[in-house]
């Protein structure tokens, strides 16, 4: 049966206020409920969720870099809520529900795992990837089949720009484009830094913000380059920059402690005190 075919049905909101039993059809039922009686659930669109979807994603990250497990139940719990808000709203539209959701993933994870249930034989986890990829490529060919041809850069997955970047770069060096070892990485790199110093050098502030479209463009090159040198290095520039934030907001935090145990508030210091307490919080890190 056909989604077109298929009579969507939405479970019954709950009544009353609802107990917590951690399963899936009272978690969608409740969602049935905040649709109806929620102003702000009510109002939402799916267009107008995707901001949120992106940023508890981000959050989601954040927390496993915390390494605290309630933290982690939340967001993972608030990324579940994207998908049950999405869902409701697609079964109120009569186009699927989240049963079609689930069956759909479970198809595709059945049908990319040859090597798990069928006679397939992979020895280690870069056959398995690039048999993934062979499947994903058999996939793409069917849409294309249907009438969805695509360029080969479009694959490029969706996320943050550090990860699109990474991800086109890594697709492009497949088909050929792509320097053979890291030196040439480096070498744009460094040829981009010198031309946004180009653009910043010997400019007043006035004289840089008539030209800050330049220095935006050059400042977007430099970042493509350090991403392109991250991947010959085979490493996530997503998973780098969200180390070095947390690192960040972890010295910048005993900046804080350090303040306030001397009785002061952040907007009571200075630049060089507050410098002089962030190579303590390095030292920190070193001895802990």
């Amino acid at each position: 049966m056909s989604n077109q075919d298929k009579k969507i049905a939405a479970p019954a909101p709950v009544q009353g206020t609802p107990t917590v039993s951690g399963e899936l059809d009272d978690l969608l039922a409740l969602m049935v409920r905040l649709r109806v009686d929620c102003p702000w659930d009510k109002k939402q669109t799916n267009h107008s969720l995707i901001p949120y979807a992106i940023e508890e994603a981000y959050e989601l990250g954040e927390a496993v870099q915390s390494n605290d497990d309630e933290d982690i139940k939340g967001e993972l719990g608030d990324v579940l809520l994207q998908v049950v808000f999405h869902c409701q709203m697609y079964a109120e539209q009569d186009r699927f529900d989240m049963s079609d959701v689930i069956a759909t993933l479970q198809e595709k994870l059945i049908r990319r795992h040859p090597h798990v249930f069928e006679a397939e034989t992979l020895k280690d986890d870069a056959a398995v990837k690039a048999r993934w990829d062979e499947i994903k490529m058999e996939e793409q060919q069917a849409r294309e089949a249907r009438g969805k041809p695509k360029r080969r850069l479009d694959n490029t997955k969706a996320g943050s720009a550090l990860m699109q970047a990474q991800d086109v770069q890594k697709q492009a060096s497949k088909l050929g484009f792509d320097w053979e070892g890291i030196a040439g990485a480096v070498d744009k790199l460094d040829e981009e830094i010198a031309e946004l110093k180009n653009e910043l050098t010997d400019k007043s502030k006035t004289e840089v913000k008539t030209n800050i479209r330049e220095v935006e463009k050059e400042l977007g090159d430099c970042m493509f380059a350090l991403v392109n040198v991250a991947r010959k290095l085979n490493l996530d520039a997503e998973a780098a920059t969200l180390t070095c934030v947390h690192k960040f907001k972890s010295r910048f935090g005993y900046i804080e402690a350090q303040l306030a145990a001397a009785g002061k508030r952040l907007e009571d210091s200075d630049i060089t005190e507050m410098d002089a307490l962030w190579e303590a919080a390095k030292r920190y890190e070193r001895s802990s």
